[in-house]
Protein backbone atom coordinates (compact mmCIF):
# COMPACT_ATOMS: atom_id res chain seq x y z
CA UNK A 1 0.00 0.00 0.00
CA UNK A 2 1.16 3.71 -0.86
CA UNK A 3 1.81 5.53 2.17
CA UNK A 4 3.96 8.98 3.04
CA UNK A 5 5.43 9.02 6.40
CA UNK A 6 6.24 12.89 8.05
CA UNK A 7 8.81 13.25 10.99
CA UNK A 8 10.43 16.10 12.41
CA UNK A 9 14.01 15.84 14.54
CA UNK A 10 13.72 16.69 17.94
CA UNK A 11 15.16 19.74 18.86
CA UNK A 12 16.35 20.62 15.64
CA UNK A 13 14.84 22.99 12.79
CA UNK A 14 14.47 20.63 10.72
CA UNK A 15 11.54 18.24 9.17
CA UNK A 16 11.57 15.68 6.81
CA UNK A 17 8.80 13.32 5.10
CA UNK A 18 9.05 9.94 2.80
CA UNK A 19 6.68 8.57 0.31
CA UNK A 20 6.05 5.06 -1.51
CA UNK A 21 3.83 4.86 -4.31
CA UNK A 22 3.27 1.68 -4.54
CA UNK A 23 -0.64 0.23 -5.66
CA UNK A 24 -1.33 3.95 -6.41
CA UNK A 25 1.64 4.34 -9.14
CA UNK A 26 1.19 0.40 -10.33
CA UNK A 27 -2.46 1.88 -11.03
CA UNK A 28 -1.19 4.78 -12.97
CA UNK A 29 0.87 2.50 -14.90
CA UNK A 30 -1.73 -0.17 -15.57
CA UNK A 31 -4.24 2.16 -16.73
CA UNK A 32 -2.40 4.04 -19.74
CA UNK A 33 -1.82 -0.15 -20.60
CA UNK A 34 -5.30 -0.93 -20.82
CA UNK A 35 -6.07 2.33 -22.57
CA UNK A 36 -6.11 1.35 -26.38
CA UNK A 37 -5.98 4.62 -27.60
CA UNK A 38 -2.95 5.67 -26.07
CA UNK A 39 0.07 3.81 -25.60
CA UNK A 40 2.06 3.11 -23.02
CA UNK A 41 4.90 5.56 -21.96
CA UNK A 42 8.90 5.00 -23.02
CA UNK A 43 10.22 4.64 -19.75
CA UNK A 44 12.28 8.03 -19.56
CA UNK A 45 8.91 9.60 -19.42
CA UNK A 46 7.46 7.08 -17.14
CA UNK A 47 10.29 7.48 -14.78
CA UNK A 48 9.99 11.51 -15.29
CA UNK A 49 5.99 11.07 -14.22
CA UNK A 50 6.91 8.27 -11.16
CA UNK A 51 9.13 11.26 -10.35
CA UNK A 52 6.55 13.95 -10.52
CA UNK A 53 3.87 12.40 -8.55
CA UNK A 54 5.91 11.37 -5.72
CA UNK A 55 7.39 14.64 -5.46
CA UNK A 56 4.10 16.21 -5.74
CA UNK A 57 2.64 14.18 -2.48
CA UNK A 58 5.77 15.39 -0.66
CA UNK A 59 4.73 18.97 -1.73
CA UNK A 60 1.64 18.78 -1.38
CA UNK A 61 1.66 17.45 2.19
CA UNK A 62 3.92 20.25 3.28
CA UNK A 63 2.36 23.33 2.47
CA UNK A 64 -0.67 21.33 3.90
CA UNK A 65 -2.94 23.36 1.22
CA UNK A 66 -7.06 22.43 0.83
CA UNK A 67 -7.04 22.67 -3.27
CA UNK A 68 -4.93 21.19 -5.69
CA UNK A 69 -1.36 21.45 -6.42
CA UNK A 70 -0.23 21.30 -10.34
CA UNK A 71 3.18 20.40 -10.74
CA UNK A 72 3.56 21.07 -15.25
CA UNK A 73 6.75 20.75 -16.99
CA UNK A 74 7.07 21.67 -20.37
CA UNK A 75 9.66 23.07 -22.79
CA UNK A 76 11.32 22.05 -26.23
CA UNK A 77 11.76 18.32 -27.04
CA UNK A 78 9.78 15.01 -27.70
CA UNK A 79 7.03 15.57 -24.55
CA UNK A 80 5.61 18.57 -24.96
CA UNK A 81 4.22 18.92 -21.31
CA UNK A 82 3.92 16.43 -18.64
CA UNK A 83 1.58 16.93 -15.71
CA UNK A 84 0.90 16.11 -12.08
CA UNK A 85 -1.84 16.81 -9.83
CA UNK A 86 -2.12 16.38 -5.86
CA UNK A 87 -5.35 16.93 -4.25
CA UNK A 88 -5.29 17.84 -0.22
CA UNK A 89 -6.59 14.52 0.11
CA UNK A 90 -3.04 13.07 -1.52
CA UNK A 91 -5.46 11.37 -4.28
CA UNK A 92 -2.44 11.86 -7.49
CA UNK A 93 -2.87 11.47 -10.86
CA UNK A 94 -0.51 12.46 -13.38
CA UNK A 95 -0.12 12.56 -17.86
CA UNK A 96 2.21 13.53 -20.51
CA UNK A 97 1.88 14.39 -24.28
CA UNK A 98 4.76 12.82 -26.06
CA UNK A 99 5.14 14.16 -29.68
CA UNK A 100 8.45 12.85 -30.95
CA UNK A 101 10.88 9.85 -30.49
CA UNK A 102 12.38 9.30 -27.11
CA UNK A 103 15.67 7.69 -26.51
CA UNK A 104 16.16 4.84 -24.04
CA UNK A 105 18.63 6.88 -22.05
CA UNK A 106 16.54 10.62 -22.05
CA UNK A 107 16.72 12.24 -19.25
CA UNK A 108 15.37 15.85 -18.01
CA UNK A 109 17.12 17.55 -20.68
CA UNK A 110 16.84 15.29 -23.20
CA UNK A 111 12.82 15.33 -23.22
CA UNK A 112 11.86 18.85 -22.26
CA UNK A 113 14.85 21.42 -21.83
CA UNK A 114 16.67 20.44 -25.53
CA UNK A 115 16.79 24.37 -26.17
CA UNK A 116 17.72 25.37 -22.77
CA UNK A 117 13.50 27.11 -22.45
CA UNK A 118 12.06 24.61 -20.31
CA UNK A 119 10.10 25.69 -17.00
CA UNK A 120 8.93 24.23 -14.31
CA UNK A 121 5.64 25.50 -13.11
CA UNK A 122 3.81 24.52 -9.67
CA UNK A 123 0.19 26.00 -9.27
CA UNK A 124 -1.98 25.94 -6.29
CA UNK A 125 -5.41 26.03 -7.08
CA UNK A 126 -7.64 26.22 -3.87
CA UNK A 127 -10.98 23.90 -3.58
CA UNK A 128 -13.33 26.60 -2.37
CA UNK A 129 -12.24 29.78 -4.23
CA UNK A 130 -14.20 33.22 -3.68
CA UNK A 131 -15.05 35.55 -6.32
CA UNK A 132 -12.39 37.13 -7.75
CA UNK A 133 -9.67 34.54 -6.39
CA UNK A 134 -7.14 33.33 -8.67
CA UNK A 135 -4.79 29.97 -8.68
CA UNK A 136 -0.96 31.37 -7.09
CA UNK A 137 1.43 30.03 -9.70
CA UNK A 138 5.15 30.09 -9.09
CA UNK A 139 7.96 29.43 -12.06
CA UNK A 140 11.64 28.29 -12.39
CA UNK A 141 13.66 28.18 -15.35
CA UNK A 142 14.76 24.28 -15.72
CA UNK A 143 18.35 25.37 -16.59
CA UNK A 144 18.97 27.05 -13.42
CA UNK A 145 19.48 24.04 -11.71
CA UNK A 146 22.52 22.92 -12.04
CA UNK A 147 21.29 18.68 -12.02
CA UNK A 148 18.67 19.40 -14.69
CA UNK A 149 20.94 18.71 -17.38
CA UNK A 150 21.68 15.19 -15.73
CA UNK A 151 17.92 14.84 -15.56
CA UNK A 152 17.22 15.59 -11.68
CA UNK A 153 14.35 17.02 -11.41
CA UNK A 154 15.06 17.06 -7.61
CA UNK A 155 17.16 20.22 -8.14
CA UNK A 156 14.72 21.77 -10.04
CA UNK A 157 12.10 21.23 -7.24
CA UNK A 158 15.19 22.27 -4.79
CA UNK A 159 15.72 25.53 -6.50
CA UNK A 160 11.83 26.46 -6.55
CA UNK A 161 11.27 25.88 -2.85
CA UNK A 162 14.50 28.16 -1.97
CA UNK A 163 12.98 30.53 -4.84
CA UNK A 164 9.09 30.56 -3.69
CA UNK A 165 9.22 29.76 0.51
CA UNK A 166 13.10 30.62 0.78
CA UNK A 167 13.64 27.93 2.51
CA UNK A 168 16.87 25.17 2.10
CA UNK A 169 15.26 21.90 0.57
CA UNK A 170 16.89 18.47 -0.33
CA UNK A 171 14.85 16.14 -2.37
CA UNK A 172 15.36 12.51 -3.74
CA UNK A 173 13.23 11.15 -6.01
CA UNK A 174 13.04 7.63 -7.91
CA UNK A 175 10.91 5.83 -10.01
CA UNK A 176 10.50 2.53 -11.41
CA UNK A 177 8.00 0.38 -12.88
CA UNK A 178 6.74 -1.18 -9.22
CA UNK A 179 7.49 2.22 -6.89
CA UNK A 180 7.70 5.87 -7.37
CA UNK A 181 9.08 7.08 -4.14
CA UNK A 182 11.13 10.58 -2.37
CA UNK A 183 12.36 12.26 0.59
CA UNK A 184 12.29 15.68 1.41
CA UNK A 185 14.41 17.50 4.27
CA UNK A 186 13.61 20.95 4.89
CA UNK A 187 15.06 23.59 7.22
CA UNK A 188 12.12 24.80 9.51
CA UNK A 189 10.88 29.00 9.04
CA UNK A 190 12.69 30.51 12.36
CA UNK A 191 8.77 31.25 13.38
CA UNK A 192 8.41 26.97 13.07
CA UNK A 193 10.71 26.09 15.81
CA UNK A 194 8.36 24.95 17.82
CA UNK A 195 9.90 21.66 17.76
CA UNK A 196 13.12 22.82 19.70
CA UNK A 197 14.05 21.41 22.74
CA UNK A 198 12.73 23.81 26.05
CA UNK A 199 12.18 26.47 23.22
CA UNK A 200 15.67 26.93 22.64
CA UNK A 201 16.42 29.01 19.76
CA UNK A 202 19.13 28.38 17.56
CA UNK A 203 21.05 31.23 15.53
CA UNK A 204 21.27 31.19 11.63
CA UNK A 205 24.60 29.75 11.77
CA UNK A 206 23.37 27.11 13.92
CA UNK A 207 20.62 26.36 11.75
CA UNK A 208 22.16 26.05 8.91
CA UNK A 209 24.86 23.34 10.23
CA UNK A 210 22.68 21.14 11.60
CA UNK A 211 20.48 21.08 8.30
CA UNK A 212 23.41 20.98 5.72
CA UNK A 213 24.41 17.88 8.29
CA UNK A 214 21.02 16.10 8.23
CA UNK A 215 20.44 17.34 4.50
CA UNK A 216 23.89 15.19 3.30
CA UNK A 217 23.00 12.18 5.26
CA UNK A 218 19.64 12.50 2.97
CA UNK A 219 22.00 12.87 -0.06
CA UNK A 220 23.46 9.97 0.46
CA UNK A 221 20.38 7.87 -0.36
CA UNK A 222 20.65 6.33 -3.91
CA UNK A 223 17.90 5.43 -5.98
CA UNK A 224 18.36 2.08 -5.84
CA UNK A 225 18.06 2.13 -1.98
CA UNK A 226 14.38 4.13 -1.99
CA UNK A 227 13.07 1.96 -4.21
CA UNK A 228 13.86 -1.14 -2.78
CA UNK A 229 14.21 -0.54 1.04
CA UNK A 230 11.01 -0.17 3.37
CA UNK A 231 10.55 3.33 5.30
CA UNK A 232 11.68 1.95 8.58
CA UNK A 233 14.68 0.66 7.12
CA UNK A 234 15.80 3.95 5.18
CA UNK A 235 14.94 6.24 8.08
CA UNK A 236 16.68 3.65 10.00
CA UNK A 237 19.90 3.74 7.92
CA UNK A 238 20.38 7.24 7.30
CA UNK A 239 19.37 8.87 10.74
CA UNK A 240 19.64 6.11 13.21
CA UNK A 241 21.50 8.92 15.61
CA UNK A 242 19.15 11.16 15.08
CA UNK A 243 15.71 11.49 17.44
CA UNK A 244 12.74 11.37 15.30
CA UNK A 245 9.48 12.64 16.13
CA UNK A 246 6.50 10.68 14.12
CA UNK A 247 3.53 11.82 12.51
CA UNK A 248 0.49 9.06 11.32
CA UNK A 249 1.12 7.83 8.47
CA UNK A 250 -1.28 8.95 5.63
CA UNK A 251 -2.18 6.54 2.53
CA UNK A 252 -1.76 8.67 -1.59
CA UNK A 253 -3.71 6.96 -3.59
CA UNK A 254 -4.45 7.40 -7.66
CA UNK A 255 -7.53 9.35 -7.96
CA UNK A 256 -8.84 11.30 -11.21
CA UNK A 257 -11.20 14.03 -10.99
CA UNK A 258 -12.51 13.92 -14.02
CA UNK A 259 -16.51 12.83 -14.87
CA UNK A 260 -18.81 13.08 -17.93
CA UNK A 261 -20.57 16.46 -16.29
CA UNK A 262 -16.72 17.85 -16.53
CA UNK A 263 -16.31 17.41 -19.81
CA UNK A 264 -19.92 18.06 -21.04
CA UNK A 265 -18.89 21.55 -19.11
CA UNK A 266 -15.74 21.11 -21.51
CA UNK A 267 -18.35 20.73 -25.10
CA UNK A 268 -20.50 23.61 -23.78
CA UNK A 269 -17.31 26.01 -23.84
CA UNK A 270 -16.41 24.93 -27.38
CA UNK A 271 -19.75 26.64 -28.61
CA UNK A 272 -22.75 25.15 -30.10
CA UNK A 273 -21.62 25.62 -33.48
CA UNK A 274 -18.07 24.06 -32.96
CA UNK A 275 -19.89 20.87 -31.80
CA UNK A 276 -22.39 20.92 -34.19
CA UNK A 277 -19.33 20.75 -36.42
CA UNK A 278 -17.91 17.91 -34.94
CA UNK A 279 -21.10 15.81 -34.71
CA UNK A 280 -22.04 16.85 -38.75
CA UNK A 281 -18.15 15.66 -39.54
CA UNK A 282 -17.72 12.53 -36.73
CA UNK A 283 -21.47 11.11 -35.48
CA UNK A 284 -20.50 11.76 -31.99
CA UNK A 285 -18.51 13.49 -29.53
CA UNK A 286 -15.71 11.34 -28.43
CA UNK A 287 -13.45 12.37 -25.29
CA UNK A 288 -10.72 10.34 -23.57
CA UNK A 289 -9.00 11.41 -20.09
CA UNK A 290 -5.51 11.90 -20.47
CA UNK A 291 -4.98 10.94 -16.89
CA UNK A 292 -7.04 8.03 -16.51
CA UNK A 293 -7.60 7.11 -19.70
CA UNK A 294 -11.80 7.28 -19.37
CA UNK A 295 -13.44 7.47 -22.41
CA UNK A 296 -16.94 9.44 -22.55
CA UNK A 297 -19.14 9.43 -25.60
CA UNK A 298 -21.55 12.33 -26.40
CA UNK A 299 -24.35 11.58 -29.46
CA UNK A 300 -26.15 14.30 -31.03
CA UNK A 301 -29.04 13.77 -28.64
CA UNK A 302 -26.58 14.32 -25.34
CA UNK A 303 -25.02 16.78 -27.48
CA UNK A 304 -28.18 18.73 -27.70
CA UNK A 305 -29.26 18.10 -23.62
CA UNK A 306 -25.95 19.85 -23.06
CA UNK A 307 -26.60 23.26 -25.26
CA UNK A 308 -30.49 22.99 -23.36
CA UNK A 309 -29.20 22.60 -19.67
CA UNK A 310 -27.49 26.03 -20.57
CA UNK A 311 -30.60 27.99 -20.32
CA UNK A 312 -30.74 31.20 -22.15
CA UNK A 313 -26.46 31.60 -21.39
CA UNK A 314 -24.77 31.93 -24.79
CA UNK A 315 -22.64 28.40 -25.61
CA UNK A 316 -19.67 30.06 -26.32
CA UNK A 317 -19.46 32.08 -22.97
CA UNK A 318 -18.97 28.98 -20.50
CA UNK A 319 -15.72 28.12 -19.09
CA UNK A 320 -14.25 24.71 -19.12
CA UNK A 321 -15.02 23.12 -15.92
Amino acid sequence: MSELHKFLFDGLPVRGMIVRLTDAWTEILSRRRSDDAAAPRPWPVAEMLGEMAAAGVLMQSNIKFNGSLVMQIFGEGPVKVAVAEVQHDLGVRVTAKVIGDVEPDAHLQDLVNVNGRGRCAITLDPKDRVPGQQPYQGVVPLNTASGASQGRLSDVLEHYMRQSEQLDTRIVLAADMKVAAGLLIQRLPIEGEGNLAGGKRLDPAEQMEHFNRIATLAASLTGTELLELDVETVLRRLFWQEKLLRFDVQTPRFACTCSRERVAGMIRGLGQEEADSILAERGAIDVSCDFCGQHYKFDPVDAAQIFMAAGDQPPGSSTVQ
